[in-house]
């Protein structure tokens, strides 16, 4: 076994001896024997190169693939055994996916885009506008309702995206290069937003390339050849 995460809070992830392999060309082994879990309320940053295994471990906890052998339970549910309704329904239930790209529809407003995944979790349509109003005050955009991602900036588009993942109530929130895409004062704004909803409850996996942006988290999983070779503890700042 690689690496384990014990806690005595309730965990809302949790991996078991995962593996998962790829044939391109040949076998790659992406992750290998990996245990990890995440606790209720907790803020975790994943580091690691290139082909290093992130983006499967993002994946298999998203319920976007499923293990070879191992477990992935999120909030309860063994993803791994679970039917693609079963993993359909955590994913609309208990995973807020952000992308680096923001991944917003070009014609919808931002109040039509945050609403657009409580649609399949069958909200009629007053509730999902009210709830989508909600997050976006939440956000900071209660000035941009009707806009569409052509007329706002980068980082209006990111907290949009946001917004989206935070509609259906997530248990945790899946964010994958957040930052990515908009520039470093831009970026700030996006990490103190994650800062302010994970200090409200919600629990973070964030995928970074960057110490700087992963030092927003309380511990950092190094991840190489999917292998987890570290858990470190991120020391906070003395103001």
């Amino acid at each position: 076994m690689t690496a384990t995460e014990s806690t005595t809070a309730e965990a809302v992830v949790a991996l078991s001896d995962v593996r998962k392999t790829y044939e391109l060309g040949g076998t790659v082994t992406a992750l290998d024997d990996v245990s990890l879990s995440l606790a209720e309320g907790s803020y975790t940053a994943v580091m690691g190169p290139s082909g290093s295994g992130k983006s499967t471990l993002l994946n298999l906890i998203g319920g976007l693939d499923t293990p070879d052998d191992g477990n992935v339970r999120v909030g309860g549910q063994n993803l791994g055994a679970a039917s693609e309704q079963e993993r359909a329904t955590v994913r609309g239930t208990e995973i807020g996916f952000v992308f680096q790209t923001f991944n917003l529809m070009p014609r919808l407003t931002a109040v039509e885009n945050v609403a657009l995944p409580l649609v399949f979790d069958g909200w009629d349509r007053t509730e999902r506008l009210d709830r989508a109003r909600e997050v976006l005050d939440r956000v900071g955009l209660g000035d941009r309702y009707d806009h569409e991602p052509a007329q706002l900036s980068g980082g209006q588009r990111q907290r949009v995206a946001i917004a989206r993942a935070l509609a259906p109530d997530p248990s945790i929130l899946l964010a994958d290069e957040p930052t990515g895409n908009v520039d470093t004062d831009t970026g700030a704004g996006i990490m103190e937003l994650l800062a302010e909803i994970n200090n409200a409850g919600n629990s973070i996996l964030l995928v970074s390339h960057s110490r700087r942006i992963a030092e927003h988290a309380e511990r950092i999983v190094h991840i190489r050849d999917g292998l987890i070779e570290e858990i470190e503890t991120v020391t906070p700042e003395v103001a």
